[in-house]
């Protein structure tokens, strides 16, 4: 099987200089769910047509299995197949595609390539109101032709079951067709619906299928539209997210932008937002107004509100936030407490240990059962290069401790409050670094000029 997606066009109405199918749909473009339904039918050939602004859509999805084809100039739907032709297989059947129709489902392709051995399939749908879309012109309950809004007649125009420009046919047949389409109407464009006009004039069976969802079918036109169809993806993760037994606050206020893969009695409050690969393992708990992109989440953890965690792992039974926010190569074993306002980047932090509140670790191997008080820092960095702690088990950190990386924490040792250590501390003893405290007699704050 071929596939040719039509991605060549301008999107005036979306008043942005970025080509319409790189517009995002749950985070990433338009025309890469069209790809993604594309590649898994498994087609031999997979053909991108091309035109304004396609150096920009070339370059931002190029992959080794794509032929991309550039129609300059734009002349219509049949011109844009016709110059995809000559890459494609013609022993096979060719389907075509939109790159602003991001929603069609496999399912639905897969009945309608099956009707298109020897015949040509189209994908119809009716609607309440049909205004603006090619119209299906039946008579005797075959579909006979298509005529576009502009070219319709008044009672054409009352036709509610309208063509949705998905179809598939032999390649061969498109090889006939394609150069006999003409320009005689109201757009002055070379439209592949008249095909369907050739293949009665040829006495070739013409089916027509429906998509399970009118959604599936719906194209982007304006930034109202890519909002319209955003909701409706969102909804429809949400349903599948609760059918597996997912409880959502609010199913209408939840973001994935990626893939969220989540085990039994998972529950997710409002307003949270899934980016990339996301793993909430059983009996993860996700608070309001988080954000987590590239993160697993162990069984039994709790992730409050406010937290954003990005490319991290967190383990079995922890707690996280709220207001915490965990960088990338954040590492977090079992039971681990990571408070509010409390950063950790790069960083190994074992079972047990707790950072509750007000601190950065960065950089750094935290062993079991520590306890980091408020206001500690690691500081990796000295301007040029980054430096790792090492802090072991069972070590307690005072308040307001600055660790000057590199430097290594023994087991079971205190750091005093207020402590900068720029040394390693011994194990089992008490590091203290701080000046001997004075009280000035007659010291005077001082006071603002009249």
């Amino acid at each position: 099987m071929n596939i040719v997606i039509l991605a060549a066009g301008q999107g005036k109405r979306m008043n942005s200089a970025l080509p319409k199918v790189l517009h995002p749909i749950a985070g990433k473009p338009m025309l890469s769910h069209v790809l993604e339904v594309a590649r898994s039918l498994k087609p031999g050939k997979l053909c991108v047509v091309v035109g304004h602004g396609g150096e920009q859509v070339t370059a931002a999805l190029a992959a080794p299995d794509l032929v991309w084809v550039k129609q300059e100039p734009q002349l219509g739907t049949g011109h844009a197949v016709l110059q995809a032709l000559p890459h494609l297989d013609p022993m096979v059947t060719t389907l075509v595609l939109y790159g602003d129709v991001p929603l069609i489902a496999a399912s639905t392709l897969r009945r309608l390539i099956g009707d298109a051995e020897n015949a040509l399939s189209i994908l119809t749908v009716t609607l309440g109101d049909p205004y603006g879309y090619g119209r299906i012109v039946r008579s005797g309950g075959k579909v006979k032709r298509i005529v576009e809004e502009k070219d319709a007649s008044i009672a054409e125009k009352k036709i509610t079951e309208i063509n949705t420009g998905i179809l598939a046919a032999p390649t061969t047949s498109f090889q006939r067709w394609l150069p006999q389409l003409g320009k005689q109407n109201a757009q002055g464009e070379y439209y592949l619906t008249d095909i369907v006009a050739l293949a009665v004039a040829e006495k070739m069976a013409v089916h027509s299928s429906h998509p399970g969802h009118e959604s599936e079918v719906q194209g982007v036109n304006s930034k109202m539209q890519l909002a319209e169809l955003e909701r409706v993806y969102q909804h429809n993760v949400a349903a599948s997210l609760l059918h597996h037994g997912v409880t959502l606050a609010d199913p209408f206020r939840i973001d994935v932008r990626g893939e969220l893969n989540c085990g039994r009695d998972v529950s997710i409050d409002i307003n949270c937002l899934f980016e990339g690969q996301v793993c909430l393992e059983d009996g993860v708990s996700v608070g309001p107004h988080c954000v987590l992109r590239n993160v697993t989440v162990k069984r039994g953890a709790r992730i409050e509100a406010f937290s954003h965690l990005q490319d991290a792992l967190v383990g079995d039974h922890s707690v996280v936030g709220p207001y915490a926010r965990l960088r990338p190569g954040a590492k977090l074993g079992k039971d681990v407490h990571i408070g509010n306002f409390v950063e950790v980047k790069n960083s190994n932090i074992a079972d047990h240990t707790k950072a509750n509140h007000l601190a950065y670790i960065g950089d750094a191997d935290v062993g079991q059962r520590v306890n980091v008080g408020a206001g500690t820092i690691t500081c990796n960095y000295d301007g040029a290069n980054k430096h790792r702690t090492t802090i072991e088990d069972d070590v307690f950190i005072g308040s307001d401790t600055q660790l000057v990386a590199p430097v290594k924490v023994g087991r079971g040792a205190t750091l005093g409050a207020g402590t900068t250590l720029t040394r390693d501390a011994p194990p089992d003893q008490l590091t203290v670094s701080r000046p001997k405290q004075l009280s000035i007699a007659g010291w005077k704050r001082p006071v603002k000029m009249k």
